[in-house]
């Protein structure tokens, strides 16, 4: 049985990733991905650019996005997937999260400034894409480029989590105005990367319980950030909370990202893909025979 090459978490130029989404289309197709989704961070310009690439690269399009929320103190990411990238709503609530990042960005310059390291402000803005979206991705690149550090993943450890230089908590959207905002556009709300959070069993409990009252209906089981054993983890915590079951590589630049575009394993066969919930959500090529 054909398993579907679905990678359903990526970023491009309108965040922090540094191919711009006609690129990353044609990254994806070349890596054999079948089902694409560009979710770039609490912005959805990028998505009618994504869906003409996509299709022009024969692949099949849904409509992405991801979400910054605060929950028990800790930033975790909504994946968005489905919805109407038109819905006024979803827009003016992802400006309304995007509002803050540039006063924090100062504030993570100040904080490396203290430290030695200065100009940090402006080398960041050289990464920026979107200057409305300016984040932590982008002072790691310009500490790599400047050689403080040799990778992005040290600069995070060292310089750009809690407790360290660097590091600026930002009042994200509230969990349930995020799962809202999707739902009402028409789309399914996704916990991302859950390996990811700093949680204990109990806050973690609490996270998947919260979110499906406020009608979330998906997780990423595989993805970029996760361990074979933690795949199994959310494959069964899925089963547990009757959630969907996301893919997807967060792949955000060549030679940074964990994984490649299209190259993750495939889902375990006992739980349901989120995409088939979203049939009538994805947007297919034309046939060759059918094209103008």
């Amino acid at each position: 049985m054909h398993l579907l090459n679905a990678d359903l978490h990526s970023h491009s130029t309108v965040s922090d990733g540094t191919l711009h989404p006609e690129a990353l289309a044609r990254r994806a197709a070349e890596q054999g991905v079948e089902l694409w989704a560009l979710t770039d961070h609490d912005e959805i310009s990028g998505q009618h650019d994504a869906r003409e690439a996509a299709l022009a690269c024969g692949m099949a399009w849904l409509s992405g996005c991801e979400i910054s929320v605060t929950f028990a103190g800790e930033t975790v990411h909504i994946v968005g997937l489905g919805f109407d990238p038109d819905d006024a709503a979803l827009r003016d609530g992802l400006a309304a999260t995007r509002g803050g990042r540039a006063a924090r960005a100062r504030q993570m310059a100040d904080g490396l400034a203290r430290v030695g390291i200065g100009g940090a402000y402006e080398g960041a803005l050289k990464y920026v894409g979107n200057p409305d979206l300016i984040s932590r991705t982008h002072f790691a690149r310009f500490l790599v480029e400047t050689g403080v550090c040799d990778n992005t993943h040290e600069v995070f450890r060292r310089y750009l989590t809690d407790g360290k230089p660097g590091h600026v908590p930002h009042r994200w959207a509230a969990l349930g105005d995020a799962v809202r905002w999707i739902t009402a556009a028409g789309g399914i709300a996704v916990i991302a990367h859950p390996a990811r959070y700093p949680f204990s069993p109990t806050a973690e409990f609490a996270l998947f319980s919260e979110f499906v009252a406020h009608g979330g209906r998906g997780v990423e089981v595989i993805t970029g950030a996760h361990s074979v054993a933690e795949q199994r983890k959310y494959a069964d915590m899925a089963g547990e909370f009757e959630l969907l079951a996301s893919r997807g590589s967060d792949f955000h630049a060549p030679g940074e990202s964990r994984t490649e575009l299209g190259a993750l394993p495939d889902l375990p066969g006992h739980v349901r893909p989120v995409w088939e919930a979203l049939t009538d959500c994805i947007v297919h090529p034309l046939a060759p025979e059918a094209r103008p």
